[in-house]
């Protein structure tokens, strides 16, 4: 006898035309009387086993689970025999119930100041004022959505602003004053200013610094260090430190600068992840915090015309492959995460999808109950099924995660919302279909609600479409021999057989009857689901994953080179026919004839011997001025000064101009905020460790240094009429900035010294804190400069305030000061031989590099943009042609001289032993047009090798190739496709003000 799998009982029976949005009979359960959830399996929380439990409600909660449990007289039964009941899901990223975010009008011209009225933060991207649960109202189409994936809670905070204020935790039912929870259950940070119009930040370093100044104030001002004026701002930001904390980063390389900020200030946050974590897994892993991770998973692009799929970059192809691994790998790696489906167009198609790709059911459903309930202190209430928590949970029709399993409905704070009933018979199973005297395989799968069916004969599938209405059975057959085209049946299942009539292609009726053979099993379909799709072998993660990127990073041999040109951009000079000896990144042994046992020693046995007879070897390039690997802006143009911001926080490790200038011999490279206001950011000194991640890229002991800048682009010259706002507007005016910050940076330098003696707090202010290291040699000037004026004037300013400008960068008209640069203690980082491009470089001459060499200043060549970085070997080569310059000194500018310029001489910028083995392999002499840098090593690590290019780009090729393949099958198996859309490439210059 076939089981009867969902039935009310009889007394209740008009509960069963309750529909979605509406609580049973039209309004809601009667709080005073009990619930009895009968005949389910229920698993009560994901670390415990399903098995049969009955489940009594009163009052939003639950009074008791458990087998065979007591049912008061007079409760209300709801049989629900033959379903599954699983927690109610949680919602950690929603903006559900908080009034729309507005923008204000945009209008051209810069919004210095905050237009918040009030007490309040003086920036208006700084709210932690706001509380979710005082904006709060229920609304029932964005609850329907949240409710038909099962989710019954969730946590409700307003997406604005780069400080967001508190979140509300809120049950997803309609009656508001009920819904809220936890009032303040957490609080919310971004990387994004949101609706704030304000002109600072402009750039994500920007933001990041003002995020450090406001814990700075707050831990000031809650030490009392304000008596005098209130702020309700900074007031709120301190209430809500004993809160959950919760990041917005955007994406997975903010995720690590948003741990690395929360480790600054003993913050550990909750990160709500972009779904690329895979991409840095064990870096993911070394944050130790939980990531709130969103589905949502990247549809194949449309690749079937061959050249727009070139416009599809590998990055993007790797991604669409192994996105839906993403949670899978998290898990693998012991990150503890929840599950969004705040970016999810299909919830359940996705999450089937995360568990076909390996996630674990047990830690998918941890990740939607357990882990968002323990994140917000929140498991005496909801994350699982027992005694005293809400009447949260729901009602599917076969096990979770099933391949035909349905949400059938769902309780929500005890109310219980329908969305289909559960079929009164199950017509699942093997029949034998009889028509036309043969007997042909009928197998029904699929849900009892939604049938699917499969007909086969001697292994033949035929084409096919099924339907069931109640009892009535539509199916269609076709098959150009055996029924000479279509057959159409019609009929009844009765318990365990189906019969009827069928019209053939020719008119005539026939009978037809199928009788059941085997029963559908009702185990747990999802522990096969993987089995049930088709699996194919993932691609490997590369670092990065992109282009070029390695499944593992070369590690540092032994190497010698034997019988080479070696310039050693030292005292040495250039050494003809001589060996260089390289071990664990060092330089061990520069000469002739080395002998590998003498210098190696036991590494000997696992030597990697190069003959570079004809080829030239040399220090690795140094570029003193570059803006490469810099996320989201290289400009904080926000106000005249931003020495709090750091290009050391947006350092980006993905961006192939690494491997291309390594490919151009340079090895390291000084990333230099850009030149919108006088005083500038802090730099980033970095070496070129591509396939590293961000804080492994750079140069550990290399000293401080912050881009000053002078010209046309710090007054705004160029910038439009509308922006005639921001101080200064004038050359006098940027002189006068200079004056201004100082002496109040040594002001503050008194009050901080006096406060310490009296034991008064202090407030911390980075701005000051880095102008002061400027003023004790503790950080050095790049000054972007080009008027000879304008030279003198800063010179002036710093001999009067007592510290030396260490470099003018470009200083194309260094040739005109170039003694006063020398008697100052100022070096010069040039271009080779640009002119005219705007009005203050109209007296550059290609003469600067080598009048300024004579007069003795230290020059280097710098590029300022990602190509000429590749070629700076022939920019120092041009000083020898239009100078006259030694061949030696015109390398040494872009070696040994950047090196000294940067403080970082001491470990690189020549050959010399004990120093970094960062060299490079030449087939010519490296000033040569023809010269050819062959391999690159950083470190001791050969990190570009152009005998292995040309593999690097077959594997490449196959890559791509391989990928496009999977779309193109994904897209003739029915999957969604998106339309191809170029992806455009920025770099970033001096004066680029966007954030990209």
């Amino acid at each position: 006898m076939r089981k009867s799998l969902f039935i009310l009982s009889m007394s209740m029976a008009f509960f069963s035309f309750a529909q979605e949005g509406f609580p049973i009979n039209g309004m809601k359960q009667t709080k005073s009387i009990v619930h009895a959830y009968v005949g389910a399996t229920v698993q009560t929380s994901y670390d415990s086993s399903p098995s049969q439990k009955d489940i009594l409600v009163k009052d939003g909660k639950i009074i008791k689970v458990g087998s065979s449990l007591s049912i008061p007289e007079n409760a209300v039964v709801h049989n629900v025999e033959g379903t599954y009941i699983y927690p109610g899901f949680i919602e950690l990223n929603s903006d559900y119930g908080q009034p729309e975010v507005k923008r204000s009008e945009w209008t051209p011209r810069p919004q210095i100041e905050s237009k918040t009225p009030g007490a309040y933060h003086w920036n208006e991207a700084i709210k932690p004022e706001y509380r979710a649960s005082e904006n709060f109202q229920t609304n029932g189409s964005d609850a329907k959505s949240l409710r038909k994936m099962g989710f019954g809670a969730s946590l409700s905070h307003r997406k604005d602003g780069i400080a967001r204020g508190t979140g509300t935790l809120v049950s997803l039912h309609d009656e508001v004053h009920s819904a809220i929870i936890k009032p303040d259950a957490s609080a919310h940070y971004s990387f994004s200013k949101g609706s704030s119009r304000q002109s600072y930040p402009s750039s994500l370093m920007g933001m990041i610094a003002l995020l450090k100044q406001t814990y700075h104030d707050a831990n000031w001002y809650a030490a009392g260090g304000n008596k005098e004026d209130r702020n309700l701002s900074l007031e709120a930001w301190n209430a809500n430190q004993a809160l959950p904390q919760f990041f917005d980063p955007l994406d997975y390389l903010s995720a690590l600068r948003a741990d690395k900020l929360g480790d600054e200030f003993g913050v550990q946050y909750i990160i709500y992840g972009s779904g690329e974590e895979y991409k840095r897994i064990e870096d993911v892993k070394s944050t130790n915090a939980t990531f709130v991770v969103p589905l949502g998973f990247p549809d194949a692009y449309d690749v079937e015309d061959p050249y727009l799929a070139e416009f599809v970059n590998l990055s993007q192809l790797k991604h669409w492959e192994l996105a839906p691994a993403n949670l899978a790998m998290l898990e693998k790696a012991g990150v503890s995460f929840a599950i969004s489906a705040s970016n999810s167009e299909d919830f359940w198609s996705e999450m089937n999808k995360a568990i076909a790709y390996g996630l674990s059911e047990k830690a998918a459903l941890k990740a939607l109950t357990h882990t968002p309930a323990k994140l917000l202190g929140a498991e005496n209430v909801l994350g699982s099924l027992s005694a005293g928590k809400l009447a949260n949970f729901n009602i599917f029709s076969e096990p979770l995660f099933s391949e035909d399993m349905e949400l059938l409905s769902y309780v929500v704070h005890g109310d219980e919302l329908k969305l289909k009933e559960k079929a009164s018979f199950d017509i699942r199973g093997s029949y034998a279909l009889n028509i036309l005297d043969k007997t042909f395989e009928l197998k029904i799968t699929g849900s009892p609600e939604r049938p699917k069916a499969k007909i086969t004969l001697d292994s033949t599938e035929f084409e096919s479409t099924f339907k069931l209405e109640l009892k009535a059975v539509y199916l269609n057959l076709y098959h150009d021999s055996i029924f000479n085209g279509n057959i159409r049946l019609t009929g009844f299942y009765d318990d365990e057989s189906m019969s009827g009539t069928a019209q053939k292609a020719d008119g005539n009726w026939v009978k037809w009857t199928a009788s059941l053979k085997e029963e559908h099993e009702l185990s747990n379909e999802s522990e096969n689901k993987g089995d049930k799709e088709e699996k194919r072998a993932l691609g490997e993660v590369w670092y990065p994953n992109m282009a070029y990127g390695y499944t593992s990073p070369p590690s540092a041999k032994a190497t010698l080179f034997k019988n080479a040109t070696v310039w050693t951009s030292s005292d040495e000079g250039i050494l003809e026919n001589t060996d260089v000896a390289i071990l664990n990144g060092k330089i061990i042994a520069i000469g002739k004839d080395l002998e590998a046992r003498a210098v190696f020693r036991a590494a000997a046995q696992n030597l990697e011997v190069i003959d570079a007879t004809g080829k030239h070897i040399t220090a690795g390039i140094i570029d003193e001025h570059s803006h490469i690997a810099i996320s989201r802006g290289v400009n904080e143009s926000g106000q005249n000064s931003s020495a709090e911001v750091s290009i050391a926080d947006v350092v980006n490790p993905d961006d192939v101009n690494i491997y291309r200038q390594l490919a151009g011999g340079v090895t390291a490279a000084q990333l230099l905020h850009g030149s919108a206001n006088p005083i500038g950011g802090q730099s980033a000194i970095i070496k070129m460790r591509w396939g590293s991640n961000a804080e492994d890229m750079k140069i550990k002991d290399a000293a401080p240094f912050i881009k000053f800048a002078l010209g046309e682009n710090v007054k705004q010259s160029n910038w439009g009429d509308y922006n005639t706002i921001r101080y200064p507007q004038t050359r006098m005016g940027v002189e006068q900035t200079f004056y201004d910050y100082f002496w109040r940076a040594k002001r503050y330098e008194k009050a901080k010294a006096d406060a310490k003696r009296s034991g008064k707090p202090f407030r911390v202010d980075l701005e000051m804190e880095t102008l002061v290291q400027i003023l004790n040699s503790e950080r050095f000037i790049s000054c972007h400069s080009y008027i000879q004026s304008e030279i003198n004037m800063l010179m002036h300013v710093a001999d009067s305030m007592g510290f030396t400008l260490n470099t003018f960068t470009h200083i194309l008209e260094g040739y005109k000061v170039a003694d006063k640069m020398k008697a100052h203690g100022a070096g010069a980082s040039t271009f080779s031989d640009w002119w005219a491009y705007k009005y203050e470089v109209n007296e550059a001459i290609p003469y600067n590099a080598s009048i300024l060499n004579e007069v003795g200043v230290t020059v280097a060549i710098n590029s300022d943009d990602a190509e000429m970085a590749r070629r700076l070997n022939q920019e120092a080569a041009k000083s020898v042609k239009y100078g006259g310059m030694s061949e030696e000194d015109a390398w040494n500018m872009v070696t040994i001289n950047p090196a000294k310029l940067l403080h970082i001489d001491h470990r690189t910028g020549s050959l010399e032993e004990g120093k970094d083995a960062d060299i490079v392999l030449w087939s010519d002499n490296p000033l040569s047009i023809y010269a050819i840098a062959e391999k690159t090593f950083v470190d001791g690590k050969c990190l570009y090798d152009r005998s292995k290019d040309q593999e690097q780009a077959n594997r490449i090729r196959e890559e791509r190739s391989r990928i496009v393949q999977l779309m193109l099958d994904a897209k003739a198996g029915g999957a969604r496709v998106q339309k191809v859309e170029p992806v455009p490439t920025h770099h970033y210059h001096c004066d680029t003000l966007e954030d990209h």
